[in-house]
Formats: structure tokens, C-alpha cells, sequence
């Protein structure tokens, strides 16, 4: 048995000396011979909002040459709630030309991500971001990260009380320290002889924190993947408080049994007033108590492994100083997606737009960035990022949704009514080749894959059933697989290990069906499901739902021990059975 690890990670030390995220990332960008960062900088670069990449396509070939690795920079725009203005979205089209590859990337958290950014530009695009009054501080690193609230722009006082907490979420928890305008925005050191982060103090968190906000019957943001969240609940058409979750998180590592997935626990229910307090309790819990030695063992869903839940909530009880409450019964969680167009509250609509991946681009036959922003600039319309990667044109009237229509069908974008489901509701971290965890395809290789499910259903007389497909390029989850109804993790190239039994709504977890599956065989291994669901399935029953009446096996974790694989021979008697 390995022993245990008790010294703080490399990563500790990197912030304890790192002068409240300072350390020599400054100098480094001052360095023409400088075309990468060091390892500690390279962490602290992340609390800033960018990861240091290569383009993994060109490794061999510059090998080849003699040549060192294409460095490039991705950088993440934190937006809680995932608003932008209409002029804010002008800005990120412009930068998506004049400092990234020409695309912008929504991602699942209702961020925004460039990439493809030179460390030459990567000081101008940060200060041209926060002119555009948008940031990237904190939307990575060890700290709280983007705060997720339900996307429907519907003006009303629950979704209203709803993004003004995810909001109040995001000021509450970010970092403190001067060091990240010092370095992109004014170039001046502010000498204070105060604590520069009184919440954080000089370690942060151990790892991410990542909370959400949304409402009982709207679970568009997958609240139970989460370290934290509330759930607002709702009587007599009124918002009466929430419900708090913790725990849940979708990471894990091929080859440590001792990581899983797993959805949040059921905390309490608090009222109105003390949401924001209450994400900020569960943060000092944390960073009190996490794991701080084994980075694969450090995050929340893992304290309250050790800890226990009771002894978690007890602890949350006694760092509160507001009353809470037994949790609230609230109904069956579900999903709206939100394409296409919906009555916003006020007379006017708001219109939502799928966009495969989050990837806004154009291509040979599609032009999503072209018609985006004439969507944009023509009707000066705000934006709305979802949780599946797509957006939402909001303040439409009547005549606003027949242009936006009109603009999307001239630039070769299929409306919501087109769409498969199983194309509708899939998702994909980007991975190859610019991500450097990946060990497969994933971006590239969804739509293929998608179109390969999409035709057997339709043979199999299944077009009408909502399902969500994801894939990932590693086991860290970026894009949620192990609460889909079907998932693909990547093991290593052309190979994934395959999951079943989640669903749309985001409170379940799957099962690893079938373990180093070829690309190529993904069909063959789930056809025999596939077959039996189409022949036994009741009114309405989704694959996942199916697949859990049939096996039995529903939990609120996820593995990737072989020992928990479930395969078709175990669910074919149970079918029997049903007759």
C-alpha cells in the first residue's frame, strides 16, 4: 500500500512564496527570450485565468525540426451567470481575431475561453478584457471559479434574485490581492501593510471551488456536480429560501481506485439572505480542513469522504451565524435546455441557439461567428451562455426572433426543431490538441461519434428519445460525462472507457459500462442496450432511466475500477424477467 502523503504539494510551497500570485509572472512577460513560463509561475498563471499549452499536432514535425514546443496561452473570462452585453460580445469577437485562433469557446461552466494566444499578446488581451469590464481572475486556479446560475433570462424576482446571488457569489468569494491588475492593468505595485487576502490568506484553497445557483425546477446547470450550490425553492410562486448542496464533483484518474465521481449531499435550507454566506462557510470549511499534500485527493467531495457528512454539517452549523433549516422536499429535478424562443417575462422573448461543442466559428458550410455577431449588432441584443455550451439572444420582440431566424438559416445554422436529440443535449471538452491532460479525442472526434449514435437510434425507431451523449479526452470531467445517459472517457488514443446509467437531469450518476472500448467498436458495444430499450421501454423512459430499472445499480458515485464495470450479460436476465 503506497503511503500516505502529509508535506504540502510542490503547489503549496508555489503560493506560500508566490507574494499573493505575484511571483516573477511579471518579469517572465517582460523577457523576449522567454517564450514559456516555469513550473510555479505556471501555476500561479492559472489563478489569473490562463493555462500555458502547445499545439500537440505539432510536436513530432518541430521535433523533427530541431524545434522546441509551439507554446500558446489559453485564457478563461469568468461571467457569472454567464451575461454578457451586447458590446462586451462585440469585444470578444474582435479579440477572437486579433489575439486567439478566430474562434471563441463556450464553455460548460458559462465561461468564455480563448485560445491560441501568444505570450507576446497576452498582457494586451487581459487589459482589453477588463476594459471591456469583464475579468479573468479567478476563473482557474485554487479559489472559487465562475458562479453558475440558471441561464433563462426571464425577468421575474426569483430568476432575478437568482443571478443577483451569483453575482454577489462571485465579489464575495474573489481573491483579494492587487498582484493581478498590478501585473495586466496598471503595471504599478500597491504597498499595503494589510493582509492582502483575508479570506484566502497565503495558501487559497487547495484546489478549485466551483458553486452554482439555480431554481428547483430548472437544473440547466447540473447543480449536484458541484463543490457547492443552491437550489432556490419555491412555494405559492415565491422564492422562500434555499437548499444547499455540497460534495458533488465529476474528476477522477484512470489508475487511482481511490477516486470518483460524485454528486453533491443534501445540506440544509437557508433563507434568502444568507445564500452568499453559506457558499462562503462551506469555501472556509474547506480551505480549513482539505487535503493539501495529495492534489488528487484535495477537493471538497474528499473532506466530506473523511469527514463524514454529519460531521461536515455539524461543522457548517457551527460556522454559521444564521439559522439552518432540515432540507426542503422540493420536486423531481429537471432540464430545459432553452433553444429556441421563450417568453421572457416582460413582453418581450429571448431565442436560444445550439452550437455544437461551444465552438463559435465558421466553417465551409456553417458560420456561427458571422452570424452571431450580426445578430448582435443588428438588434443590440445581450447574451446568456448556458451550461451546454450554447447561447441565448434575449430582449426580442416579435419581428427580433423572425430576424434572428432569418440570419441563422442564411448562414447554414439548423434551428432547435432540426436537431437530433441525441446531437441536441451532447457535449465535449476541447482536448486535442491543445490541452495538455488529454490522452484522446474529444472535440474533434464528438460529431462523428454523434452522427454514428444519431443513425442507430433512427434505425431503431428511437429519434424521439432525449438523451445526453458526452465525451472527454481524460477522466477529469470538463464536460460532465458521469451524470450522461451515455458517456466517453478517454483512456488513451482512439480508446475510451464507456459509461451509462446518468441522465439529462444531472442527479445521477452512470455506471462504467464497458472499459477500453476501440472508437470503432462504440457502436457494437452499446447496440445490444440500444436494442432492448427500443423493444422494453416504458412510455416516456429514458435510456438511463431504463438501464437503472433493469440493473438496479443507482448511486451517487462513479468509478473507474474495472470491478464496477456493469456489461450486457448483466442486464439480459433482468430483461428476461420483464417478459
Amino acid at each position: 500500500m503506497a503511503k500516505k502523503k502529509t508535506e504540502p504539494s510542490k503547489v503549496e510551497g508555489y503560493k506560500v512564496v508566490s507574494q499573493n500570485l505575484r511571483g516573477t509572472i511579471d518579469e517572465t512577460l517582460k523577457n523576449p527570450e522567454a517564450d514559456r513560463f516555469e513550473e510555479s509561475d505556471l501555476q500561479l498563471l492559472k489563478f489569473h485565468g490562463s493555462y500555458q499549452q502547445d499545439d500537440r499536432d505539432l510536436r513530432k514535425s518541430r521535433r523533427a525540426e530541431g524545434l522546441g514546443k509551439a507554446y500558446s496561452f489559453m485564457l478563461r473570462i469568468a461571467l457569472p451567470a454567464g451575461q454578457l452585453t451586447a458590446s462586451q460580445y462585440r469585444d470578444l469577437d474582435r479579440m477572437a481575431d486579433e489575439f486567439a485562433n478566430g474562434t471563441i469557446r463556450i464553455t460548460t461552466r458559462q465561461a468564455i475561453q480563448y485560445h491560441g494566444i501568444l505570450k507576446t499578446d497576452l498582457r494586451e488581451t487581459l487589459k482589453q478584457i477588463n476594459e471591456s469590464l469583464m475579468t479573468t481572475l479567478a476563473a482557474c486556479g485554487d479559489v472559487n471559479r465562475n458562479v453558475m446560475a440558471t441561464a433563462a433570462p426571464i425577468k421575474d424576482a426569483i430568476h432575478d434574485k437568482v443571478r443577483e446571488t451569483a453575482h454577489a457569489i462571485a465579489a464575495d468569494l474573489r481573491p483579494a490581492t492587487k498582484a493581478y491588475y498590478e501585473i495586466w492593468i496598471d503595471g504599478q505595485r500597491t504597498v499595503s501593510t494589510q493582509n492582502e487576502e483575508p479570506f484566502y490568506g497565503e495558501t487559497y484553497l487547495p484546489r478549485k471551488y466551483k458553486c452554482g445557483v439555480t431554481v428547483q425546477n430548472d437544473n440547466q446547470i447540473d447543480i449536484y456536480s458541484y463543490d457547492a450550490g443552491l437550489i432556490g425553492v419555491i412555494e405559492n410562486d415565491e422564492l422562500i429560501g434555499w437548499n444547499v448542496v455540497a460534495g458533488g464533483g465529476l474528476g477522477m484518474s484512470h489508475g487511482r481506485p481511490n477516486t470518483f465521481a460524485q454528486i453533491a449531499d443534501k445540506i440544509g435550507f437557508v433563507a434568502i439572505e444568507d445564500g452568499v454566506a453559506s457558499m462562503r462557510v462551506i469555501a472556509s470549511i474547506y480551505r480549513d480542513f482539505g487535503n493539501r499534500a495529495d492534489r488528487k485527493q484535495a477537493r471538497l467531495k474528499y473532506l466530506i469522504d473523511t469527514m463524514g457528512l454529519e460531521e461536515f454539517k455539524a461543522e457548517f452549523d457551527k460556522r454559521t451565524e444564521f439559522d439552518v433549516q432540515p432540507w426542503r422536499e422540493i420536486p423531481a429535478v429537471d432540464i430545459q435546455d432553452w433553444m429556441g424562443k421563450h417568453e421572457q417575462g416582460d413582453g418581450k422573448f429571448f431565442y436560444g441557439v445550439y452550437v455544437e461543442n461551444g465552438r463559435v466559428k465558421d466553417d465551409e458550410t456553417i458560420q456561427l461567428r458571422t452570424a452571431f455577431l450580426k445578430i448582435v449588432n443588428e438588434l443590440e441584443c445581450a447574451v446568456v451562455l448556458t451550461a451546454q455550451q450554447s447561447l441565448l439572444f434575449q430582449d426580442l420582440d416579435e419581428a427580433g426572433v423572425a430576424r434572428v431566424e432569418a440570419i441563422l438559416k442564411e448562414h447554414g445554422i439548423k434551428l432547435v426543431e432540426e436537431l437530433s436529440n441525441a446531437r441536441r443535449y451532447a457535449m465535449a471538452c476541447p482536448a486535442m490538441p491543445t490541452c495538455g491532460l488529454a490522452v484522446a479525442e474529444s472535440e474533434r472526434f464528438s460529431p462523428e461519434m454523434i452522427t454514428r449514435i444519431e443513425n442507430r437510434l433512427s434505425e431503431l425507431g428511437l429519434d424521439d428519445t432525449k438523451l445526453t451523449i458526452r465525451m472527454t479526452g481524460c477522466p477529469n470531467g470538463c464536460a460532465r460525462p458521469y451524470t450522461a445517459d451515455i458517456a466517453f472517457v478517454g483512456r488513451r488514443p482512439e480508446v475510451y472507457h464507456l459509461f451509462v446509467g446518468g441522465r439529462l437531469a444531472g442527479d445521477r450518476m452512470a455506471d462504467l459500462y464497458a472499459a477500453d472500448i476501440k472508437a470503432d467498436d462504440a457502436i457494437e458495444t452499446l447496440n445490444p442496450l440500444l436494442e432492448q430499450y427500443a423493444k422494453h421501454r416504458n412510455e416516456g423512459e429514458g435510456l438511463g432511466d431504463f438501464y437503472q430499472r433493469v440493473l438496479g445499480r443507482e448511486g451517487n458515485r462513479a468509478r473507474l475500477t474495472g470491478k464496477e464495470v456493469a456489461t450486457f450479460e448483466d442486464v439480459q436476465p433482468r430483461l428476461v424477467q420483464l417478459g
